[in-house]
């Protein structure tokens, strides 16, 4: 049942709030999981939202531009698309970046058109949704600052646009990692306020299918080709089945076809909705998360612990924010053979993976649920809001 906010009870919100996403909405990725899971949080305490961000719509174009399988259809109504987006490869991963000059102008009609009252960009300097904001807004601006690494593209934004920065009110980053790659290039003061996470309402961790997950799209630093390696020893001992979602399903079959390996035991789901994310995690045993590094924080762990669903994951900055022994079991990054031990080690002790699933679904309800953080986010626009700005940008 869904609970009764000031808006379904028709009353008028308390505060009207943009949601700027410099990435595409058709296709899946950490940012835009987190943007839209912000708006449904925020929509529950009552605030209205609009997010504005890219979106290629399905046909030969977008399929010329964007070789891969991205989301199929057309975004939601508080969806406010302006543009189509390009893959530019940046700190080892393959956004999907609206650089088209086109939407500058669409930003500011959609500014001028939905007069928010305070607007929230992820990622703030990333061209062209984020720097256009910043340079347009006359409402107070929050970031949220989530990449983190050694962010070499930075160096050129902070020299061309990071004077923009002067703008921003209040700064928020994912995690510590996340905080400290920022504050390299764009010194100030930072609150850490983490991912959130979508937690079913129940999640038994037993009685589940002989799967294990991987959550990832086929960028090197998901680490999807190492857990290809590692799976036909899994698959020989334990007879598990490894579940492959995010990934292009034609890039998964270059892989293994680079690895010469048949492929037994894999099945390649691609990308898929939130729902259909629950459920596989709601039969899966465990979690394979290979990634090789450049993770500020650990979306893909937190999502399979809010299932009751352990893992095995890569020891990395960012996944060990939120990793502990209680909730998986912790190998170097890139070791096939420590990779595929791990897994085999806890899909063979059911008892103990139960209970590894139960206490990672602790960590996240206390920690990581949406709602929560939304009250968080509540508090820094009510803080932004009553803080002097500096003038917006002069557009003719």
């Amino acid at each position: 049942m869904t609970s009764a906010t000031p808006l379904t009870l028709g009353f008028a919100p308390a505060m009207k709030v943009g949601i700027v996403v410099p990435y595409s909405w058709s296709f899946w990725g950490g940012v835009p999981d987190h943007a839209h899971h912000q708006a449904l949080a925020l929509r529950r305490l009552g605030v209205e939202t609009r997010t504005i961000m890219g979106n290629d719509p399905p046909g030969q174009f977008t399929r010329v531009l964007h070789p891969r399988s991205g989301r199929h259809g057309y975004p939601p109504p508080d969806v406010i698309p302006i543009g189509r987006s390009v893959i530019v490869p940046a700190n080892g991963a393959l956004p999907n970046i609206i650089l088209s000059p086109r939407s500058f102008l669409r930003i500011k009609r959609v500014l001028e058109r939905e007069r928010f009252d305070l607007l929230h960009l992820h990622e703030p300097m990333t061209p062209v949704p984020c720097v256009a904001t910043l340079a347009l807004a006359e409402a107070p601006c929050v970031t949220t600052h989530h990449a983190a690494g050694n962010l070499g593209w930075m160096y050129g934004a902070t020299v061309m646009w990071g004077f923009l920065m002067d703008r921003v009110v209040k700064r928020i980053a994912v995690s510590e990692r996340a905080r400290d790659s920022a504050a390299r290039h764009l010194p100030g003061e930072y609150e850490i306020i983490p991912n959130g996470v979508l937690i079913p309402d129940e999640a038994d961790a037993g009685d589940r299918e002989n799967r294990v997950v991987f959550i990832g799209r086929h960028d090197p630093r998901k680490g999807m080709e190492v857990v290809l390696r590692a799976w036909s020893h899994v698959h020989a001992r334990t007879g598990a089945r490894l579940r492959v979602v995010g990934a292009d399903p034609l890039r998964v079959r270059l892989a293994l076809a680079k690895h010469r390996l048949s492929g037994n035991g894999i099945d390649t789901l691609g990308p898929i909705d939130d729902e259909a994310l629950t459920r596989e995690l709601l039969s899966a045993k465990a979690l394979a998360a290979p990634s090789l590094g450049g993770e500020s924080f650990g979306m893909v762990l937190t999502r399979a612990f809010a299932c009751a669903v352990p893992a095995v994951a890569s020891d990395i900055d960012g996944y060990r924010d939120v990793m502990t022994p209680r909730t998986g079991i912790s190998v170097p990054p890139g070791d096939v053979d420590a990779l595929s031990r791990g897994l085999v080690e806890l899909l063979e002790d059911e008892p103990r993976r139960a209970e590894l699933g139960r206490e990672a679904r602790r960590l996240v309800q206390e920690n990581y649920a949406w709602d929560n953080l939304a009250r968080r986010l509540l508090d820094v626009y009510e803080q932004a809001m009553g803080t002097r700005r500096a003038p917006a940008v002069t557009a003719r």
